[in-house]
């Protein structure tokens, strides 16, 4: 299976080649029923789910990752600095069940996914996950009711919860062939213009679209020991500069593994890759017994407990993805003309 996925990925990220004609029919019905889906929300026939605080989506257009988890947690950080108190909602990719569960100190990635858990470790905010989106975020205002903005990590497509912005997240690997899957990445068509109700942040050094919106920063904030990590240590600069002058190996289950595998280069690492597959569980260490010193990220760092790695010295490499202050700033601009009508109630809401 995997090897097939590989395969129908292959394409995705050609132009000089039409992908094979089964795939391109697949995507006909694909774009077919996504067009059909949109419609009924447009027209009224089924109804959003509309909560009595604002709700802000983060997702992409792209299947894989472009920086979604990065792009909530920055836009947590800007809401919390503007005096406002927000909780995530994320589906949780990888975790064992489905059914809704709110993320809390004991919990495991296995339970409730990476990247919740990531978020409720190093922002301490309240985070609820659950393949139906809106019973996430009902449960959420219910434990919490002193939380005022909703952020959901991964949800662009997910129509039935209706929300007030979009932050729609753009990587270096823009629209591929610009098929709709599964003969291209796209989840959706892109559209000609940007929609009123959208933010566009652009992971990369430049913008990827000639959309206008905010560029990404990221950079490196230093590295801890994983034993330090869980027990809440902050990253030091000087961890990871000590990792420098001597062959050191990173391995990342990343979407994109290769960027932060650059990332370490550019910081002067010299630097063995070990690319896994994205949400890689570690049931298995990926690594020889005899290794050394291991770099890993804090989406992997979930899923190792100290005792695990034996002799090999593990050391978690924290990144800081940082959005101008005047994106925080928008938002906040956008959610206070928000009016709040009951959780309860429901209306349509596309109208871009």
């Amino acid at each position: 299976m995997q090897r097939i996925a590989r395969w129908i990925e292959a394409w995705w990220w050609r132009s000089s080649s039409p992908p094979p004609l089964a795939l391109r029919l697949l995507s006909a019905v694909y774009g077919a029923l996504w067009r059909l889906h949109r419609a009924t929300y447009r027209s009224g026939i089924r109804r959003a789910a509309r909560l009595d605080v604002p709700v802000v989506v983060v997702g992409n257009l792209v299947a894989g990752g472009a920086g979604k988890t990065p792009t909530t947690m920055a836009i947590v950080r800007l809401l919390r600095d503007r005096g406002r108190h927000p909780g995530v909602v994320s589906r949780g990719w990888g975790r064992r069940r489905h059914a809704v569960a709110p993320v809390g100190v004991d919990s495991t990635a296995a339970d409730v996914g990476d990247e919740p858990l990531l978020i409720q470790r190093r922002l301490g905010v309240p985070v609820v996950v659950g393949r139906d989106r809106v019973a996430a975020a009902r449960r959420l205002h219910r434990d919490h009711p002193d939380v005022d903005v909703i952020v959901c990590d991964d949800g662009l497509q997910h129509l039935r919860l209706a929300r007030d912005v979009d932050v729609v997240v753009i990587d270096g690997r823009v629209v591929g062939n610009g098929r709709l899957l599964p003969a291209g990445p796209l989840r959706q068509p892109v559209p000609a213009q940007v929609p009123p109700r959208w933010l566009v942040v652009h992971n990369a050094p430049s913008p990827a679209l000639p959309w206008p919106g905010v560029i990404a920063q990221r950079r490196l904030a230093g590295a801890v020991a994983l034993a330090d990590w869980w027990r809440g240590a902050a990253p030091d600069p000087a961890a990871l500069d000590a990792q420098r002058g001597r062959r050191v190996l990173a391995a990342a289950g990343l979407a994109e593994p290769q960027r932060f595998f650059e990332m370490l280069g550019a910081a002067g690492l010299d630097v063995q890759s070990l690319p896994l597959p994205d949400h890689e569980p570690f049931d298995v260490l990926p690594w020889a017994p005899e290794t050394t010193d291991v770099l890993v990220t804090e989406k992997d760092a979930v899923k190792l407990a100290p005792g695990r790695t034996g002799s090999t010295r593990v050391w978690v490499v924290a990144l800081d993805f940082l959005l101008d202050a005047s994106f925080g700033d928008e938002i906040v601009r956008r959610l206070a003309g928000c009016t709040a009508p009951s959780l309860k109630r429901s209306e349509p809401w596309i109208t871009d």
